[in-house]
């Protein structure tokens, strides 16, 4: 058998099969039937491997080339069971699905389904079998993935093993994907499945896998594909192509909302914003106690595309619910929007027998809680008519809230405890906003704020209906800054008055050489050089506690102490010529002046100095020449001169 194989390999390739770069595959999926059993102790299963074509652009000679498939089937440890060709003589086109008298400027499609079925005998497996498929290449125009027109596409299913399953049916789509996708117009899309075992079914957007290259677009699939394709690799979930910045499997298109599919039933909807060609890929999971028995994939291209509907039934969707007009928490009355173009006549049906409007915008009052499927037809029984279907659900009441305890200090944790209520039970999600950068997801939180000040701090929280409501409290945490004062340098034989701030209690530690040490402002004498240091806890009427601490550099005689060079280039560092004194009283001048004798800068106080400026602007590279008067602690005055270099 393998011989047969590759002598059958050997002749596609010199007849040159290989060598054509066939960017013309849309999308594809595989699915299965069950016949029964053999006779020999097997079972047959019919394989279905659906592969969508774009007719429009792609060759004829290229797409004759898709006939026959190549399909691959191995066991999940990687074994390989079969290669195998399948022949079609089923390829129909595919409808557009929208009324070219309905679309202002309808775009050019063609599609073609070809199909191919065969049957296969499978002997019960403890570890079951994968179908693989894969063919190159995909459209090179296409906008979310890496190198489009370089890769191409697998498509595989899985036939679980004889403990998750004695025999199973595969689900199968319900209808064709959509060819066109109309920009800036709500997409609401059925693509959901059913499965003749009433397996359960759950829904997921999912990744799209490569295939194939231009020099190998259409080789017999391989066990050694990458993961998750390769059957002895499987789970990983990483495609090698990659998809392009901004996108993901979960996010394959923009739009707003985004697009998204309903776990539960398969209906995918969203808004896209940005026209171009998407690869999305959809999972179907079959559930069977409790485990999924296999997945059915089907990968497309969505194309967007400012088509200009006529007519454009839009309700629009106010919840983050999948597909969901609005989750009404408060009442059971709801008013409704309608962002619906090009009607003249609007056919609403809130979900309820007998319950219908005519209204462009009318409101409705449930009679019970629960959820409710609106649709609204715009010109009903005209030739260009649109309708949409959202979810209303109605769950009244829920009230978030929540309660502060703890000391209202900065650096101190603060407990916030959920008190939100609900009808509809339980609460499943908290999203804390403490309005100083940080949030929490937490139930009951803790927080602590780094400076004081007034935070609005805001809960959403969300029950498992869907209902959320918002609750706002503010807090004010004390502006709490326990203060010591500035270090400082003092002669020895002088006092020092201390000023420490930010409370109503201080204590100081140690006691030596302070008059007091309980309270704000003690004096300290120094009648011997050295270096003191002291520490003081402030306590506030609040209840706020915090230390600060200070240090006296005492030392033998007075000083000035001026710098032999500045640089006042901005850079933060020296670009002021500022005078440090010790010992003196007061200053009575410091004038700077220029190499002309003209001054250029004077003061008298301390913490001013020159910034390098003269008359608005920068003052030349150079010596300067400066002058000081200054008085002692005596009270005798002295004058001092000397000269600093600026730079630049």
């Amino acid at each position: 058998m393998n011989t047969w194989y590759k002598l059958i390999l050997s002749l596609l390739l010199s007849c040159g099969l290989y060598s054509a770069s066939a960017t013309h595959i849309v999308g594809g999926e595989i699915t299965y039937r069950y016949m029964g059993p053999n006779g020999f102790g097997q079972d047959l299963y019919e394989i279905t491997v659906n592969i969508y074509q774009d007719c429009l652009t792609g060759l004829p000679d290229v797409i004759a080339e898709d006939n026959p498939a190549y399909i691959g089937i191995f066991t999940k440890a990687g074994q390989r069971v079969l290669l195998d060709s399948i022949t079609s003589n089923n390829a129909i086109p595919i409808p557009p699905n929208f009324s070219n008298e309905c679309v202002n400027n309808p775009p050019a499609t063609c599609l073609r389904r070809t199909r191919f079925t065969k049957t296969y005998a499978f002997t019960p497996s403890s570890s079951g079998y994968r179908v693989l498929y894969s063919r190159c290449c995909r459209n090179e125009s296409i906008t979310n993935i890496n190198r489009p027109g370089e890769v191409g596409a697998t498509y595989y299913c899985d036939i679980p093993p004889t403990s998750l399953a004695a025999t199973n049916n595969s689900a199968t789509y319900k209808n064709y994907p959509p060819q066109i996708v109309c920009i800036n117009n709500p997409l609401v899309y059925d693509h959901s499945a059913t499965d003749s075992d009433a397996d359960s079914l759950s829904y997921e957007l999912c990744d799209a896998y490569p295939g194939g290259s231009r020099t190998n677009s259409k080789p017999f699939p391989s066990a050694t594909l990458p993961p998750p394709l390769s059957v002895a690799a499987s789970g990983s979930n990483t495609p090698s192509f990659g998809y392009r910045s901004g996108y993901n499997a979960k996010r394959p298109m923009g739009g707003n909302p985004l697009i998204q599919i309903n776990p539960q039933t398969g209906l995918l909807t969203g808004t896209p914003t940005l026209q171009g060609r998407y690869v999305v890929s959809v999972c179907c999971h079959e559930w069977r106690n409790g485990v999924i028995i296999n997945t059915l994939r089907r990968e497309f291209q969505f194309v967007v595309t400012n088509c200009s509907k006529a007519v454009v039934a839009n309700i629009p969707q106010l919840s983050e619910e999948p597909n969901t007009y609005i989750v009404n928490c408060i009442d059971k009355t709801v008013s409704f929007l309608n962002q619906s173009t090009g009607g003249f006549s609007y056919a609403w049906n809130f979900g309820v027998p007998g319950a219908t409007s005519n209204e462009f915008t009318p409101t409705y009052t449930y009679p019970d809680t629960g959820t409710y499927v609106v649709s609204l037809i715009v010109n009903k029984g005209s030739t260009c008519p649109d309708s949409i279907s959202r979810l209303v659900k109605i769950y009244p009441t829920h009230t978030a809230d929540f309660v502060v305890d703890g000391l209202m200090c900065p650096n101190t944790p603060i407990q916030f405890t959920d008190k939100s209520e609900a009808t509809y039970k339980p609460i499943t999600e908290w999203q804390w906003n403490f309005a100083d950068g940080n949030t929490s997801d937490a139930q009951n939180p803790q927080h602590s704020f780094a400076v004081g000040g007034e935070y609005p701090i805001t809960l959403i929280s969300t029950t498992i209906k869907g209902c959320k409501d918002t609750a706002t409290i503010g807090v004010k945490v004390e502006n709490f800054v326990p203060f010591a004062g500035n270090d400082t340098i003092i002669v020895k034989g002088e006092k020092i008055n201390f000023k420490a701030s930010g409370g109503t209690a201080y204590v100081w530690t140690p006691g030596n050489n302070l008059n007091v040490t309980n309270t704000a402002t003690p004096t300290g004498f120094y009648p011997d050089t050295g270096v003191y240091r002291y520490n003081v806890h402030i306590k506030t009427p609040f209840g706020c506690e915090g230390d600060d601490s200070i240090k006296v550099w005492v030392v033998s005689q007075a000083s000035l102490f001026l710098p032999s060079a500045f640089s006042p280039n901005g850079d933060g560092l020296n670009d002021r010529l500022r005078l440090l004194s010790v010992g003196y009283a007061k200053i009575n001048f410091f004038r700077v002046f220029n190499r002309f004798g003209e001054a250029v800068f004077e003061t008298n106080d301390l913490v001013k100095g020159w910034d390098g400026n003269h008359k608005g602007k920068k003052a030349d590279i150079g010596t300067y020449f400066w002058v000081m008067s200054v008085t002692d602690r005596f009270g005798k005055d002295e004058m001092i001169k000397g000269d600093v270099t600026l730079i630049r």
